[in-house]
């Protein structure tokens, strides 16, 4: 079959000649390909690449040695302004089809670095018998087997590489350093300056973490989470100080970060752009984490409230806010009611999108305009579509935030649609 796009899960996307449509990793836009059907539906069906007849000129070799089974990356065969081009289309794909608003294939701003981005990676350990450990991704297509994966990963930012050689090499027979349980979630971050943290989730006991620390250099703090309770620290410096552009903060436990710095950067500053001036402004920054934007509001004489779950996040945006900044934790859906209206509203959801309660919210009590980021076309698109009675969307920028994978973050500009009279 011929591949015609990519769809938002990173598949290359076919049809059969009875219309049915087919979704193949590993393939790329104007690929001919011979594929092995392995799931079969009335609409659709799944298939698996056996051979490239017609390589697509956007077609590469992937860099990455790993790339053949490892599910880390979706993308990386294909180059990257065809990376970039995918991308928009999903955008504009979602936002018609599931948003109900027609919408061009937007700019997708590229990321200053295609590889060695990630500034924060999780890795999935998994012990068998007799001593043996495998960490690494999942498989594509194959979600119950793990490639075991080193610091030759291509995603990780420098530090995080070093540090995750130095763990493996040094955590012992069955990980015995780390704590207990046949599966757990490590998840390493680095700092721009270079100092790396890890959180262990899962497990029971907390290992040795402190021997843990003496053997890898650059290792500086270890938390570990089991099942559903709090991180907790383990070993280390409690706050991990990180520069991030014209702000510092303390970094502990999970609290969240983009984990692309520099693409981020051009995001932050694509929504200061568009926020404008907000001096004398009332400005709700919801979802906020540490309250990077309601810093810089404030700075810039408006008067925020930044709300966000996280109380770790909450901690550290209270610690560092400048006056006319206040912060409130707690969920969203269960606040955002008692500090509308606004002028403006920003929206900084996880995956899932905002909140039914939240959308009828706004709706409710319209804000002047609405700044919404989003790492999900899919449900930005059903918020949209929620929102649609209060707002109109002026406009959509996507930033390329996660390269070499199918993740787009975007900015949509809302506007209220009120009868100025």
């Amino acid at each position: 079959m011929r591949i015609d796009s990519i769809a938002a899960g990173g598949e290359g996307v076919g049809r059969l000649a009875d219309g049915r449509v087919v979704f193949v990793h590993r393939t790329a836009p104007g690929d001919l390909a011979e594929v092995a059907l392995t799931e079969r539906r009335d609409r659709w069906a799944r298939g698996r690449l056996l051979r490239v007849l017609e390589p697509s000129p956007e077609r590469r070799d992937a860099p990455c040695p790993h790339y053949a089974r490892c599910g880390g990356c979706t993308l990386e065969h294909m180059e990257y302004p065809a990376q970039l081009r995918a991308k928009a289309r999903i955008v504009s794909d979602a936002l018609t089809r599931i948003g109900g608003v027609p919408t061009e294939p937007p700019e997708v701003v590229p990321s200053p670095r295609e590889f060695r981005y990630r500034n924060r990676v999780s890795f999935a350990l998994r012990r068998g018998g007799s001593g043996r450990v495998e960490a690494g991704f999942h498989a594509i297509g194959e979600p119950d087997a793990l490639v075991d994966i080193g610091g030759d990963c291509l995603l990780p930012e420098e530090p995080i590489s070093r540090v995750w050689d130095a763990i493996r090499a040094s955590w012992g027979p069955d990980a015995r350093l780390l704590p207990s349980g046949e599966r757990l979630r490590l998840t390493l971050r680095s700092t721009a300056s270079g100092e790396v943290s890890l959180l262990v989730e899962g497990g029971f006991t907390p290992g040795r973490p402190e021997e843990l620390m003496e053997r890898v250099p650059g290792l500086v703090a270890v938390w570990h989470r089991p099942r559903e309770a709090s991180p907790e620290l383990i070993a280390g410096a409690p706050g991990l100080p990180e520069t991030w552009g014209d702000e510092t903060v303390e970094l502990s436990g999970t609290a969240f970060l983009q984990v692309n710095r520099e693409a981020a950067a051009l995001l932050e500053a694509h929504v200061l752009e568009r926020a404008g001036d907000v001096a004398g402004l009332r400005v709700v920054d919801a979802y906020c984490g540490v309250g990077l934007h309601a810093r810089r509001f404030a700075r810039d004489g408006a008067r925020v409230v930044g709300i966000e779950l996280d109380p770790q996040a909450v901690e550290a945006a209270i610690a560092a806010a400048p006056p006319g900044a206040e912060f409130v934790k707690g969920p969203v859906e269960a606040l955002i009611r008692a500090h509308l209206p606004a002028d403006l509203v920003i929206l900084n959801p996880p995956r899932a999108g905002i909140a039914p309660e939240v959308a009828d919210a706004l709706v409710a009590a319209r804000a002047e305009r609405i700044l919404y980021v989003s790492c999900n076309p899919a449900t930005l698109a059903r918020d949209l579509k929620r929102l649609a009675p209060a707002y109109t969307l002026a406009g959509v920028r996507s930033f390329d935030l996660f390269p070499q994978t199918a993740h787009v973050e975007s900015v949509a500009e809302l506007r209220s649609n009120a009868d100025p009279s």
